[in-house]
C-alpha cells in the first residue's frame, strides 16, 4: 500500500512534519476468548471482564476513551461521548504469546506455529547446550512456572552451578541463574549460545535469561535484568518505517521481541511504572515517527501468577496515567492502546489465553468511532504505515 498525505497525495516522505504515533501494548489485557480458543484450551477466558468482576475496580479513563463500547466488554459502562475510537482485533497467527502477537502487529503472518516442547527439550540438544557452556550440565528441563523453578531448584543450582532450564506452553527456552553463582554477563552469554543452537527443527521464538537473587526460601527474580533473544523476524512494517526515514523508538521488551531489528532507538524499562514514565518523557521529544512501548507487568507479574488483585492494581495504575498521555498529544499525534493476547488471572493453569486484542485510538478524527472487529492484528502496522506515509504492501488494512 501507499499511504496518503493530508493533502490527498501519496508521495512517501511528504506528510506534515512531526507526527508522533505512540503505541502502548497493555501486555495480555485480552477482551474475551476468540472463536478458535477451544483448540487452545481457553474457552471461557476473558482477562479484562473477569479481572473487573473479581476485584470490583473502576477504569474511568479507559471508559471515557470508549473501552466499554467494545463488543464483549460487559463490565465497563458505555461512555455517551467517547474521546477515542474503539474496536478489537482477531489474531491470525497460530499462537497466544508475545512473539506471535507482536510479529502479527507489524504484518508478519506465520505459516506454522513456533515450536513448543511440552515434554522438555531433547537430550541431544541439551547435551550440545551443556558442552557450549563448558560442560555445566543443567537442572529441570521441562515446562514449569518460573517462580516455582527457582523455589524448587534454586538451592541445588547454588550448590552445583548448573543452570535451571525450563519452558512453558509458549515457544521459549528459559535459563534461570542466581547472580551470586553466575554473573549476568555469563548468563547472557549462555543464552546467546542457546540461541545459536535453537534453530531449524529446534527453532523456538525466544531464549530468555531469567536471573534471580536472594536466599533459599526467599529467592526472587530480577525482572529488570531479564533479557530476551528472539528469532530474527522477516522484513516488516518497522523496517519499512526506518527505510522511509521515520524514527522508531522501542520501549521495554519491544526491541527484544524483534531481535533488535527495525529500530532507530531503544529505551530500557523494567516495570509498568517505568515504562509509563519513559513513554511520557518521549512524548515531549520532537520524534517524527513511532514510539512503541510494552507494559509487561500485567502479564509477567500478575497474569502468569494468577493474581487478579495485582492485575487489577496494574490496570488502575495505567488508567490513572492515561490523562497524562492524552494531554501530551500534539494536534497531529495519535495514541494507540492495544494488547497482544490474554492472560486471564482467574483462569486455570498459568499460561496465556487465546483472546481478542484491545484496539483504542485517540487522535485527530478518532472521537466516537466504532472500528469494529478487525480480521488481523496486522491492521495496526498497516495503520501506522498509512499515517506515516510509508509504503507497505504486506498484510493488514488501515483502520483510518
Amino acid at each position: 500500500m501507499v499511504a496518503t498525505r493530508a493533502d490527498g497525495g501519496n508521495t512517501p516522505g511528504a506528510y506534515a512534519g512531526g507526527m508522533k504515533i505512540v503505541t502502548v501494548v497493555l501486555d495480555s489485557v485480552g477482551l474475551g476468548y476468540l472463536p478458535d480458543a477451544p483448540a487452545f484450551g481457553d474457552e471461557g477466558a476473558d482477562t479484562l471482564d473477569h479481572t473487573v468482576l473479581k476485584t470490583g475496580i473502576e477504569l474511568p479513563n479507559l471508559t471515557k476513551l470508549g473501552l466499554g463500547h467494545v463488543p464483549g466488554v460487559h463490565t465497563l459502562p458505555l461512555e455517551p461521548h467517547p474521546l477515542g475510537a474503539w474496536g478489537r482485533m482477531m489474531e491470525v497467527n497460530p499462537g497466544k504469546d508475545s512473539s506471535t502477537g507482536h510479529w502479527e502487529f507489524v504484518g508478519i503472518h506465520l505459516d506454522h506455529p513456533f515450536r513448543t516442547f511440552p515434554e522438555g527439550f531433547p537430550a541431544d540438544l541439551m547435551e550440545r547446550f551443556s558442552r557450549a557452556i563448558g560442560g555445566r550440565g543443567w537442572l529441570l528441563n521441562r515446562p514449569y512456572s518460573g517462580t516455582d523453578a527457582i523455589r524448587d531448584y534454586g538451592e541445588e543450582h547454588l550448590k552445583t552451578g548448573k543452570p535451571i532450564v525450563y519452558t512453558s506452553a509458549d515457544s521459549v527456552f528459559q535459563i534461570a541463574a542466581h547472580v551470586d553463582a553466575v554473573p549476568l554477563e555469563t548468563l547472557y552469554a549462555w543464552c546467546a549460545k542457546a540461541r545459536e543452537l535453537l534453530t531449524g527443527e529446534y527453532a523456538v521464538a525466544r531464549v530468555i535469561a531469567r536471573p534471580f537473587a536472594g536466599e533459599p526460601g526467599h529467592f526472587y527474580r530480577l525482572n529488570d535484568k531479564r533479557h530476551d533473544y528472539a528469532l530474527v523476524p522477516p522484513d516488516n512494517v518497522l523496517d519499512a518505517l526506518v527505510a522511509a526515514g521515520r524514527e522508531v523508538v522501542g520501549v521495554g521488551k519491544i526491541p527484544d521481541l524483534y531481535a533488535h531489528k527495525g529500530f532507530t532507538r531503544e529505551v530500557a524499562s523494567g516495570s509498568n511504572t517505568e515504562g509509563i514514565e519513559k513513554t511520557l518523557a518521549l512524548m515531549d521529544e520532537p520524534i517524527h515517527g513511532l514510539v512503541f512501548t510494552n507494559l509487561v507487568d500485567f502479564d509477567a507479574k500478575y497474569g502468569h501468577r494468577r493474581n487478579p488483585q495485582g492485575y487489577a492494581d496494574a490496570l488502575v495504575e495505567f488508567d490513572r496515567a492515561l490523562p497524562r498521555f492524552l494531554e501530551k498529544l500534539g494536534p497531529e499525534d495519535y495514541l494507540f492502546l492495544v494488547s497482544d493476547h490474554g492472560n486471564d488471572p482467574t483462569y486455570r493453569g498459568t499460561d496465556h489465553t487465546r483472546e481478542y486484542a484491545m484496539l483504542l485510538i485517540a487522535g485527530p478524527g478518532m472521537a466516537g468511532r466504532d472500528l469494529g472487529t478487525r480480521a488481523t492484528f496486522a491492521d495496526l502496522g498497516a495503520t501506522w504505515a498509512k499515517l506515516l506515509d510509508t509504503r507497505w504492501e504486506g498484510p493488514g488494512d488501515s483502520v483510518i
